[in-house]
């Protein structure tokens, strides 16, 4: 599934639902550049041009994340933020964290086209 087919999806309640394999999880990483498999979750850092810039991705993040209900954690530093998905319900990985890999990957490309 490519990055764009993965980001026009929307995140789905996890009732009943088992973590994703070690190598389904690495499967999907193949389409996310810079995404790595960490543990239960999936994580990347992002790099921005100032402070700022990485704020309004903060901020467009966790709004993608309410309408989404898929929250990630979330960490801001100077010029960088980190984002880690994982699917706290079933203690693992599931499409939903794809998902929102694939929409945070398309939003950066966005702000950062814009510089």
């Amino acid at each position: 599934m490519t990055l764009q087919e993965m980001a026009i999806k929307d995140c789905q309640p996890c009732k009943d639902t088992s973590p994703m394999s070690e190598k389904e999880a690495t499967g999907f990483l193949r389409d996310l550049p810079g995404w790595a498999l960490v543990k239960s979750s999936i994580e990347k850092e992002f790099r921005f041009k100032s402070y700022r810039a990485g704020l309004d991705f903060a901020f467009a993040i966790g709004e993608t994340a309410e309408k989404q209900d898929h929250h990630p954690d979330i960490v801001v530093k100077w010029r960088r933020v980190k984002l880690s998905f994982s699917t706290h319900a079933i203690k693992g990985l599931s499409m939903n964290d794809f998902v929102m890999a694939a929409k945070s990957q398309l939003e950066y490309e966005r702000l950062s086209s814009k510089d």
